[in-house]
């Protein structure tokens, strides 16, 4: 019997779109995009001086009409960073979907802000993303998953940075992304096994449709979830490469029906149409269908 511990969310998460919280008119346009969840940015995106400002934004953000259909996420700078307090503090105040945390190298950066949290008694539908954008991060990225067994944590998801990796191991940015490959296989191996999500890193030219493409193809294929976005020029194809095509959907219905058939019952292994069909396929094919319909749903009547 597998052991492999099930997906602890089956939400979309295709296209998730990083927004300057620095920028109230971007913040504004998010109710209008279609993209499955979005970074409201407090780190990277917003120089030092902008901090407060950029925190007042969010304040307004979470007090004006809810953001439907679509999870939110703050990311927050690092704790020791002399903004991340602060940071974690408008969190709690939000109670926002998530919170992601910046360059998480080992677990206890992870179980550090679940302590917190949990002092704080925060809701426990808030959850953690982890950001993996250093050497370490990756090294650690299987035990940085498992933390997300330990009792009283909240990681959900690892999402993969490879603009800061690749300025700190000195990677080109290269189309096909060969000498990243291992390293991003590395992270998909670390939240399968403990029933998490991972989010494919942002491609830099929103320009650049075909690379764009390619890279949402290459990101799929590979296991991730979705991918992180830039720019809303890019959420159609996201969606489009992350979800499921009416092939996949069709298949997934027919293996669900073929379990349902009282011949079945009790059978671990099937023959449908010449071809082995195992339990932990039927699972699959629920958990696919089951995004299938939050798509539909999404969609205006």
């Amino acid at each position: 019997m597998s052991r492999t511990p099930p997906l602890r969310s089956l939400r979309l998460r295709r296209s998730v779109l990083s927004v300057p919280a620095i920028n109230a008119r971007a913040l504004e346009k998010t109710h209008s995009l279609d993209c499955d969840a979005v970074i409201l940015d407090l780190e990277d995106s917003v120089a030092p001086e902008k901090k407060v400002e950029a925190r007042d934004n969010l304040k307004a953000f979470f007090a004006g009409p809810p953001l439907e259909g679509k999870e939110r996420i703050i990311r927050i700078n690092s704790l020791s960073s002399g903004f991340g307090l602060a940071d974690l503090e408008l969190v709690k105040a939000l109670s926002p979907d998530a919170v992601l945390l910046p360059k998480v190298d080992e677990p206890q950066d992870v179980m550090a802000v679940s302590d917190l949290l949990a002092e704080a008694y925060a809701l426990e539908e808030l959850r953690i993303w982890a950001m993996i954008e250093t050497p370490r991060g990756v090294l650690n990225a299987a035990a940085i998953a498992e933390s997300g067994r330990t009792p009283g944590s909240r990681l959900d998801c690892l999402v993969v940075g490879l603009n800061d990796l690749r300025k700190e191991t000195g990677v080109l940015p290269q189309p096909g992304r060969t000498y990243l490959v291992p390293w991003l296989m590395q992270v998909i191996l670390a939240v399968k096994a403990y029933g998490l999500d991972a989010l494919d890193s942002v491609f830099n030219d929103f320009r650049d449709g075909d690379g764009f493409n390619a890279e949402c193809g290459q990101g799929r294929a590979m296991g991730f979830a979705g991918k992180m976005l830039i720019h809303p020029a890019q959420i159609a194809a996201a969606n489009t490469h992350f979800g499921p095509d009416a092939e996949e959907i069709a298949e997934a219905e027919a293996i669900i029906a073929a379990f349902a058939d009282p011949a079945t019952e009790g059978l671990n292994v099937i023959n449908a149409n010449g071809r082995m069909i195992e339990r932990l396929h039927l699972v699959q094919a629920e958990a696919l269908v089951h995004k299938a319909h939050l798509i539909s749903a999404r969609k205006p009547a």
